[in-house]
């Protein structure tokens, strides 16, 4: 049940975290509100929510930091929602194991789809026991494994999302909308930005070159295509 997911906002914006509460409560949400970064890595430690909307710009800690403090001892789901624009600090998010990014200004509609998707539990869209591997990239579904040259590599969730999406329609071309709607739940455009950083680090972290990739090819103005040979 919606009610029974808590989410903690760590956000120091009175506004903004009203904003965020009043809209996430009306949607059947429990929300827990802290203002600093010591707050909410010690909320995540003690009392942990379901879901973590985390500021970059707290006034104790920067909000990498606390992103990297709360891995150090949580798997619990953390979109940022950061006025921070720059594909670079999208990236370090990112990595440093941020499910998701959201960039103020924002619309709610797109920040509660979001949140949909960071908290369900994500349909098994191949058999669970199956091993794929083509070249030297092996997935192991079961185990959630990705192995390159047998090292294993690790992707965030919503790459790995990503990555099995592509490799359930591998061959195919699949535009930015449907892959929007598929792993966001809507299909806007606006966003084919965020897309692009979460592409190219796939790319990063399962390609020999990124700049001549030989799994994930990109359609030009279309979308990206996995090649299985």
């Amino acid at each position: 049940m919606l009610a029974e997911r808590r989410i903690l906002i760590v956000e120091d914006d009175k506004s903004i975290s009203n904003f965020l509460s009043i809209s996430l409560r009306a949607s059947g949400y429990d929300i827990q509100v802290v203002t600093t970064g010591i707050e909410g890595i010690g909320q995540v430690m003690n009392d942990p929510p379901d879901l973590v909307l985390l500021d970059l710009g707290l006034p104790d800690l920067d909000g990498l930091e606390v992103l990297r403090q709360m891995r150090s001892f949580s798997q619990v789901p953390v979109i940022v929602v950061s006025a921070r624009t720059q594909e670079r600090e999208k990236v370090q998010a990112l990595d440093g194991g941020a499910n998701d990014y959201v960039t103020k200004p924002f619309s709610i509609g797109e920040l509660l789809a979001r949140v949909r998707v960071a908290l369900r539990i994500p349909p098994a869209a191949l058999p669970q026991e199956e091993v794929f591997s083509t070249g030297d990239l092996t997935v192991d579904f079961g185990r959630r494994q990705v192995r390159v040259n047998g090292e294993e590599v690790h992707l965030t969730p919503i790459e790995y999302k990503l990555l099995l999406l592509l490799i359930e329609h591998r061959g195919k071309v699949l535009t930015h909308s449907f892959i929007l709607k598929e792993i966001w739940g809507y299909s806007g455009t606006e966003d084919s930005q965020s897309l692009r950083v979460f592409m190219a680090n796939i790319r990063r972290k399962i390609e020999t070159d990124t700049a001549h990739p030989h799994y994930i090819l990109t359609e030009v103005g279309v979308g990206y295509r996995f090649v299985d040979e």
